[in-house]
């Protein structure tokens, strides 16, 4: 009998897991022993924050990263065409949205391997919920690119998007939000409507939407929050 992958969702930084994980997750978090993950160190630190006395020696991790050989991602599976079920974690969030682990359950669906999605936050769809804009049309476009050229065509993009009703929503390498802010000042409508939503379900946590004018006048600093931006014309 086959195993099953469980897409483990993980909190969005450092807040109690009861406040923002259903139990069936905790409860499957104490029940694995095998992971697929992108960083042993945090992945270890989450399972221990919620289950403090679980043996971790136990434990078994696989890598995926950057760094990763696409060839290797096949043997990942191997345990579970033996029966063994694993988890994938998310560095923060939830797997393979804006994150690693995508790759795996594509082999995993093309070997027949059952997958099963659990509950838990996204701080994409959790900004969208609050931001107050479109949520039946929206574009999730990930990381910003970094080249000029392209970031340019990027934003004519989303800006004409926006136009036509679609939210826009995106990120950026945490340390550059502030140098996207003023990007953002700089380049769109002065009456189109950003949110911003940083540190999601955290204690310092703060969503907000204003007009590009509004936010100009502004004093916020971003550096190094995590945050979701979400664009509306």
């Amino acid at each position: 009998m086959k195993g099953t992958i469980y897409l483990i969702p993980n909190t969005l930084g450092p807040t109690s897991g009861d406040k923002v994980l259903p139990l069936d997750v905790q409860q499957m978090l104490g029940r694995l022993t095998y992971f697929i993950v992108e960083n042993e160190r945090t992945a270890r630190a989450f399972i221990k924050s919620i289950h403090p006395d679980k043996n971790q020696q136990e434990l078994k991790f696989e890598i995926i990263d950057k760094q990763t050989d696409p060839l290797d991602l096949p043997l990942f599976l191997k345990p579970v065409e033996l029966g063994e079920d694993v988890g994938i974690i998310s560095e923060a969030g939830v797997p393979c949205v804006a994150d690693p682990g995508s790759e795996i359950v594509s082999i995993a669906h093309r070997k027949g391997l059952p997958v099963v999605p659990m509950v838990g936050p996204s701080s994409i769809l959790l900004a969208l919920m609050a931001s107050g804009f479109n949520g039946q049309q929206f574009t999730f476009r990930g990381y910003l690119p970094f080249d000029k050229p392209i970031r340019k065509r990027v934003f004519q993009a989303m800006i004409k998007d926006s136009r036509d009703g679609i939210t826009q929503i995106f990120m950026e390498t945490p340390y550059r939000n502030n140098k996207l802010l003023e990007e953002l000042a700089a380049t769109l409508h002065p009456e189109s409507k950003l949110c911003i939503a940083v540190d999601i379900t955290l204690e310092t946590e703060f969503i907000a939407t204003k007009t590009i004018a509004q936010w100009k006048s502004e004093q916020i600093d971003l550096h190094k929050r995590p945050a979701i931006f979400l664009i509306d014309y």
